[in-house]
């Protein structure tokens, strides 16, 4: 059975370091590209079920987690487990869209640094956005994703579908875990998906915000390890 991790908006391997440290690595420990290579979140999900055979935990955090939930609407069968950190089942509201729009237009002027800046208060908890290593290591990680890859990920994210009625139909059991000052996925969406979901288990993490897996790695290790060991047993 393989792990794959699957990062959110702009992030890569650097998302789950704390994870893939805790969890020893290893060749049964994936994480994913598909978010750079694809053009929307089913074909993120497909290309994942393609490149992977045989029986797989999905781990996702933000827009990986809605990726992990889009598998396991198209093989249910296939997912043994899902681990969503700080995501949501909901489509974007046009207020959403709106604001990603206006973003996209300014990432395109060449303004990324500056909307990645005035959103870091949406990314972080209060005292961990004022931290500087969380805060460069972030900013590093999104300016190696670069303009387009924002670009070309927020419109997926702008075209994705309402998940929740959907969510009674996936068998597998599930961890959801969230900051408890996610502003971005905030608490309420994940109750909401926990409580739609078959057999799930909801963890509010305190001192974390939307960057749950850099924010708070002990605490979410612990979770992870203790819930991975309890679907071995």
């Amino acid at each position: 059975m393989k792990l794959l991790l699957i990062p959110g908006l702009a992030c890569d391997g650097e998302l789950f370091a704390a994870q893939r440290a805790a969890l020893g690595g290893g060749p049964g420990v994936v994480v994913s590209d598909a978010h750079t290579r694809c053009d929307s979140l089913p074909a993120m999900a497909a290309a994942l079920l393609a490149e992977h055979p045989g029986a797989l935990v999905a781990v996702g955090a933000s827009m990986g987690g809605m990726v992990a939930l889009e598998m396991a609407r198209q093989a249910p069968q296939r997912l043994r487990a899902l681990a969503l950190l700080g995501t949501t089942a909901r489509a974007d509201t046009p207020e959403l869209i709106a604001l990603r729009t206006q973003a996209i237009g300014l990432f395109e002027a060449g303004r990324m640094d500056e909307v990645l800046r005035a959103n870091l208060p949406f990314a972080f908890h209060p005292l961990q956005a004022r931290n500087p290593a969380f805060v460069e290591a972030y900013l590093a990680m999104v300016r190696r994703a670069g303009a387009a890859q924002l670009i070309r990920q927020n419109r997926a994210l702008m075209a994705r579908q309402d998940l929740r009625p959907q969510l009674a139909a996936i068998p597998c059991p599930a961890l959801v875990a969230v900051g408890e000052a996610d502003r971005l996925t905030p608490p309420e969406h994940a109750r909401e998906i926990a409580a739609g979901l078959r057999r799930s288990r909801l963890e509010i993490v305190p001192g974390a915000g939307h960057m749950l897996t850099m924010e708070a790695p002990r605490r979410l290790n612990a979770l992870l390890l203790g819930w991975l060991r309890n679907l071995s047993a």
